[in-house]
C-alpha cells in the first residue's frame, strides 16, 4: 500500500505540467499572432525583392553581395519577426536590415583592402568604356566624397525612389535631418561634379 500511495499524487503532478506546457503553447501561439506571421513576411519579401535587390545594388558594387545581403536580411528579420509588432513595418525593417547589412559589407571590404598587401588594378581606360559610364563613374566618384549619411540619404531618396518619410525610417533619423543632409549632399555633388567637368 505505500507503494500505490506516491503513484496517484505524482500523477496529478505531471497533468498540471501538460497543461501548463499546452498553456504555455497557447501564449506562445499569441505571441507569435502578436508579431509578423510567416505568410505576412514571406509575401512582403516575394512583393518587395526587387526592389531590396535594388537598394542594395545602390550601396554595393557587385550582384552577388547584393543578393547575400537581401537574404540575409529576410534571414535576419524572420528571426526577429515577433519584434516586429505592426505588420505594416515589415518592410520598413527588411529595408533597414539591407542598409545595415550593406554598410557591415562595405566596412569588411575597406578592411581587406587596407590588409591587402598587393595594389588593386587600374581601372578600365577611357576609350574601354561608353560616354555614360564615365559620368557614372564621376558620379560614383562625387558619391564617395559625401559624408556617409549625406551618401545614404540620397541614394534612398533618389535612386530607391523612397520618400522623406520612407527615408527617416530606414535610417532611424528625424524627417528634418533627412532634407538637411539630402540639401547638403546635393550642393556638395553639384560642387564636385562641376570641378571635374
Amino acid at each position: 500500500m505505500p507503494v500505490i500511495a506516491p503513484m496517484p499524487a505524482a500523477r496529478p503532478a505531471r497533468i498540471p505540467s501538460q497543461r501548463d506546457g499546452v498553456e504555455e503553447s497557447a501564449g506562445a501561439v499569441a505571441t507569435e499572432a502578436a508579431g509578423t506571421t510567416v505568410d505576412h513576411l514571406t509575401e512582403t519579401y516575394r512583393a518587395h525583392y526587387r526592389s531590396l535587390l535594388g537598394l542594395a545594388a545602390l550601396l554595393l558594387d557587385d550582384t552577388a553581395s547584393c543578393e547575400d545581403v537581401v537574404q540575409e536580411a529576410f534571414i535576419r528579420v524572420h528571426s526577429a519577426r515577433k519584434r516586429v509588432r505592426d505588420p505594416e513595418k515589415t518592410l520598413a525593417y527588411l529595408r533597414q536590415t539591407v542598409v545595415n547589412l550593406s554598410r557591415s559589407t562595405l566596412r569588411r571590404r575597406i578592411l581587406g583592402l587596407k590588409l591587402l598587401s598587393k595594389p588593386m588594378p587600374d581601372m578600365a581606360s577611357a576609350e574601354e568604356g561608353a560616354y555614360d559610364q564615365l559620368e557614372r563613374r564621376d558620379l560614383i566618384k562625387a558619391m564617395k566624397g559625401l559624408q556617409r549619411r549625406q551618401r545614404e540619404v540620397l541614394v534612398l531618396r533618389y535612386f530607391a525612389d523612397m520618400t522623406e518619410a520612407q527615408v527617416a525610417e530606414t535610417l532611424g533619423i528625424s524627417l528634418g535631418s533627412v532634407k538637411a543632409y539630402g540639401s547638403r549632399g546635393i550642393a556638395a555633388l553639384r560642387v564636385s561634379m562641376e570641378a571635374s567637368a
